[in-house]
């Protein structure tokens, strides 16, 4: 796969809120849940298996998006804690898109350069790729799929993006909608999908970023990051309806975990 000189890839942060594995009787997931993430990431640690390693990366990774201008060494200890867990189970799917997720991120942080030279969109695509293939029916796949496609059409535009990465738009929405139908109740997807759309075109799309803000507003939170997630998604819906779309598009930038 070719590299660009594009920016890194948007992710879906969705990812932070579950998986398969976790449990309502799972001590170290009812820590993550509550939002004690120092102690959710030693729990998760000290059980040393792909699915505790996969739980303290989600730690750190809801660190740095709760954080304005991310936490670059929180995305660090998430990188090597989902290489840990995928160690442990090449086929763990969250671990893979923990790990896209801790990319997406740090390309972020670190620039279009790092992210040229890391290939973070193509490292990022690899790891959904399999964890879609371990798991066709991971919800969290799906939307970091739909994130991917979106943003490497947006940053490469159209022509360039479908040359280098086979990325588009529309199959950024097809898999967006299959990530809804497959989690209807995912408040953070819709936030998420509102943030994409927002980056790719607020004109064109103003309607539904307003429609899944508005589902983002309206769902019931499970998590202390879900609460977050929905605040964030109250606050840019707010915002959306004064139509000062300068400081929309700013606080879009700044919820993408851009410094």
């Amino acid at each position: 796969m070719k590299r660009a000189g594009m920016k890194v890839v948007a992710l879906v942060a969705g990812v932070l809120l579950g998986g398969a594995a976790a449990a309502a009787d799972d001590p170290a997931w009812t820590l993550y849940a509550s939002g004690r993430y120092a102690e959710a990431e030693a729990a998760g640690e000290a059980r040393g298996d792909a699915g505790g390693l996969s739980l303290a990366a989600r730690a750190n990774l809801a660190l740095a998006a709760m954080r304005d201008g991310g936490c670059l060494d929180c995305l660090e200890h998430a990188e090597r804690e989902a290489r840990q867990a995928i160690a442990r189970d090449p086929k763990y799917a969250d671990a893979q898109v923990l790990l896209a997720t801790a990319l997406g991120y740090e390309g972020r942080i670190r620039g279009p350069i790092a992210a040229r030279l890391n290939d973070y969109p193509g490292q990022a695509k690899t790891a959904l790729d399999a964890a879609l293939a371990a798991d066709p029916r991971n919800c969290w796949a799906l939307a970091g799929l739909g994130g991917w496609h979106i943003e490497v059409a947006r940053a490469g535009g159209k022509h360039l993006a479908q040359w280098l990465y086979g990325a588009s738009f529309e199959e950024g929405m097809r898999y967006f909608d299959r990530a809804f139908a497959c989690a209807p109740g995912n408040l953070v997807f819709r936030y998420q999908y509102a943030l994409s759309l927002s980056a790719y075109d607020l004109d064109r799309h103003r309607a539904g970023i307003a429609d899944a803000l508005k589902r983002a507003r309206d769902l019931k939170p499970a998590t202390a990051y879900e609460t977050f997630a929905q605040a964030r998604a109250r606050e840019l819906l707010a915002l959306l309806g004064t139509g000062d779309d300068r400081a929309y598009l700013a606080r879009v930038r700044r919820d993408q975990g851009y410094p």
